[in-house]
């Protein structure tokens, strides 16, 4: 069965959630009235990605993910991006996605590989394993951001993947390595891709965007670098089969 899904380019309120509630809910009702099924926004979208780990940190039923089952649930489709959360057991916090459900239940994935560049690390735990999810009968796979450079995340979860999620805060200074890695995930593992990046600045960064959805051939449907967009694309998960079938290459690993 084939789902439309969104792609919505955005700025963040830095360390604001009501702020980017505000922002967001407007441009989901407008990806409904679009037709998608799923929507995707940003890596930390409601906070921006910062290491005030202590300070930004929710609970697991916290604002962020409250807000996004409710318009999951308003809209009926399911609204996907990350969140920071806090562990139960006191540890540091995690990077986590969160897929949210129209009928009221999350699908979680825990960023595996945090960025130490900016001590992602030293903020925020790693998670420990992938986790593949069914929309209408469209098998999904989360990954967050800096994930994207591990391949063999992407490989070792293909044979049950027809469209991997990738949220992220990629600065526009790597943005080439952003696009060019994307295109390669969809196509080495012949699958959906669906990669959505943040606009704007954020201290002394600056965020270009260059959301995409990419298709198991590599086309591509872009946003417009540097502004606030939402693209759709149908994912069709018949087409993955189709081309994993003629053109075999994922036996060969």
């Amino acid at each position: 069965m084939m789902i439309k899904a969104a792609a919505i380019q955005h700025d963040i309120v830095w360390e604001d959630p009501p702020a980017n509630f505000g922002r967001m809910a407007p441009r989901i009702a407008d990806a409904a009235h679009r037709g998608a099924r799923l929507t995707v926004v940003s890596e930390m979208w409601s906070t921006g990605f910062s290491m005030k780990s202590d300070r930004i940190a929710e609970q697991s039923d916290g604002p962020t993910t409250t807000f996004m089952l409710e318009q999951a649930a308003e809209h009926d489709l399911w609204v996907a991006g990350s969140v920071p959360v806090v562990m139960p057991d006191g540890g540091l916090p995690v990077n986590r996605f969160v897929l949210a459900g129209p009928d009221g239940t999350t699908h979680t994935y825990d960023k595996i590989h945090p960025f130490s560049m900016s001590g992602e690390h030293e903020h925020y735990s790693a998670g420990s394993g992938v986790t593949t999810v069914e929309i209408d009968g469209v098998n999904v796979t989360p990954l967050i951001c800096y994930d994207l450079r591990f391949a063999d995340l992407f490989w070792d979860a293909a044979a049950e993947t027809d469209c991997y999620i990738v949220p992220a805060n990629w600065p526009e200074s790597r943005s080439r390595h952003w696009i060019a890695l994307l295109r390669a995930r969809a196509i080495e593992n012949q699958a959906y891709v669906i990669g959505v990046n943040r606009v704007g600045r954020a201290g002394r960064l600056v965020y270009s965007g260059d959301t995409r959805i990419i298709d198991p051939m590599g086309d591509e449907i872009t946003a417009e670098p540097g502004v606030e967009e939402t693209i759709i694309a149908d994912i069709d998960p018949d087409f993955v089969t189709a081309t994993r079938r003629d053109f075999p290459f994922m036996v060969d690993r």
